[in-house]
């Protein structure tokens, strides 16, 4: 199948594109963005994430569950919305954590494309979703693509930092190897579970860290 993607990935996502059970997945999501009532992000969106941080530039992987399920909220970024939109609670307990380990203010919008530019893949696990359904697609064939793609990443690339927020993020990254890379653990920036150990959890200082001393420019959070 000819997916529309950036080349990088397109090619070291061959495997899968190729596949019975990606075209099954591909036809299942045609189906549900035809049908009656809405489904996110735009399809155009779908690989933003791999769009926006082609696969030697990783630098870092956040992974989230899967996009925001409201109205104008999901870009194709985890975590991310457009300016304008109001920055779900997650993302504010995100910025909130930012600001307390470097001093930076909160910033004016909640548009993550400016990590990604800088080498963040802001992958989801599933890449899409039903409107005001979380989780709606898991289990469609998403995760088969994006355990692949964070496959890939370990086994390929040396010196990535991996931050995996809430159990599902760090059951995705139980098999990275932790002497080529860094993997930062701790609860999801969600209201339910922020204050139990993602506040305070020193993330983006480590990875600054970690990539000043891999000789790699820092992230700007």
């Amino acid at each position: 199948m000819d997916v529309r993607i950036d080349p990088q990935w397109k090619e070291r996502l061959a495997d899968a594109f190729g596949s019975d059970w990606f075209a099954q997945l591909a036809d299942h999501v045609r189906a549900e963005y035809n049908a009656p009532g809405h489904v996110y992000p735009p399809a155009g969106e779908i690989f933003a994430a791999f769009d926006a941080c082609p696969f030697a530039d990783v630098k870092v992987v956040i992974i989230g569950q899967d996009p925001y399920h409201g109205p104008g909220q999901a870009n194709g970024l985890c975590f991310s919305v457009r300016p304008g939109v109001a920055m779900p609670p997650s993302l504010v307990n995100i910025f909130k954590e930012i600001q307390a380990e470097t001093g930076s203010p909160l910033p004016p919008d909640g548009d993550l494309s400016r990590w990604a530019r800088q080498g963040v893949l802001l992958l989801n696990s599933s890449l899409t979703v039903r409107e005001h359904q979380p989780k709606s697609h898991s289990g469609l064939g998403w995760e088969r693509l994006t355990d692949m793609a964070v496959h890939r990443l370990a086994e390929e690339r040396e010196g990535i930092v991996f931050m995996l927020w809430g159990s599902d993020a760090i059951r995705k990254g139980a098999f990275i190897d932790r002497g080529r890379h860094l993997v930062l653990t701790s609860p999801h920036p969600s209201p339910l579970s922020a204050h139990r150990g993602f506040f305070g959890n020193g993330h983006f200082n480590a990875a600054n860290e970690y990539l000043i001393a891999h000789g790699k420019e820092p992230i700007k959070w």
